[in-house]
């Protein structure tokens, strides 16, 4: 088999998916990616579950279109696009008989994902057991072993802590307050100050925890849970970073690529 003719399914639409979906159709792949109906993405910018609202999605040159159904996949492939379909039972697999299937829902435990889904399934994180749930699993851990492709055994257990940026982890990750409905005042992109109110919650007021750039912001209108991240505040200020996939976000998917190729590239 042709390395380009390898169909890629991927559950999940967020930002570790979005980033390696657009690493694995940039290297020619056949990549559809399959989301839940309502994503609660906060990293926007970087995601393509963004197409799941808007119709289109476009990273870093690559652009993701909402299909109806697994008919359509074909198509989007032919205009160079990158299908994403509402279908969290997978019944997409059916249609593609994927290659490669991925479980990048970064759920820390598996939904249900099964090692005989597909020829290759690979595990993102922890939460899968190489030989039990999956072929592979791929380090997703902020620790040395980043990207690190795991031939037994599971990955790192989730840290829970956010990647520092300015020196500041858990300083400048929003939280709500409460259970409701979550209305946004300000957008990705946007300057803010400390204790500038930029979204509210129930009619709760939520505010930003420090001075920087709304880095990551949930959509509004969306029902959310106490507890629940909002978003980020980016305390060097810079836009472009919001719009940009990150380093270990690129590491992640080097590590699914050098899986692929593992089994196929032989």
């Amino acid at each position: 088999m042709k390395l380009d003719d390898l169909v890629v399914l991927i559950r999940g639409g967020g930002e570790v998916a979005s980033g390696v979906a657009h690493r694995l159709f940039r290297a020619h792949f056949k990549v559809c990616l399959t989301e839940v109906a309502c994503p609660q993405a906060v990293s926007r910018g970087v995601t393509f579950s963004e197409a799941i609202y808007d119709g289109e999605k476009e990273i870093e040159g690559v652009t993701a279109r909402l299909v109806k159904s697994a008919g359509e996949i074909p198509g989007v492939w032919h205009e160079n696009k990158l299908p994403i379909m509402v279908d969290p039972e997978l019944t997409t697999r059916g249609a593609l008989y994927p290659d490669v299937l991925i479980d990048a829902i970064m759920a820390k435990r598996n939904l249900g994902t099964k090692i005989s889904d597909a020829p290759l399934v690979i595990g993102l994180g922890p939460g899968f057991r190489v030989g039990r749930d999956v072929h592979l699993a791929v380090e997703t851990n902020n620790s040395e072993s980043l990207g690190r492709v795991i031939l037994e055994g599971e990955a790192e257990s989730d840290t829970g802590i956010p990647i520092a940026i300015g020196g500041l982890t858990f300083e400048r990750v929003v939280h709500s307050p409460g259970d409701g409905l979550f209305l946004a005042d300000r957008e990705i992109g946007d300057l803010v100050t400390a204790g500038e109110v930029i979204a509210s919650v129930g009619g709760q007021e939520v505010k930003a925890p420090i001075d920087g750039v709304l880095r990551a912001l949930l959509r509004g209108g969306i029902q959310v849970e106490k507890g629940i991240k909002l978003g980020e505040v980016d305390p060097t200020g810079e836009r472009e970073p919001c719009y940009r996939i990150r380093a270990r976000i690129r590491a992640i998917a080097g590590g699914v690529l050098e899986a692929i190729l593992m089994r196929f590239n032989v």
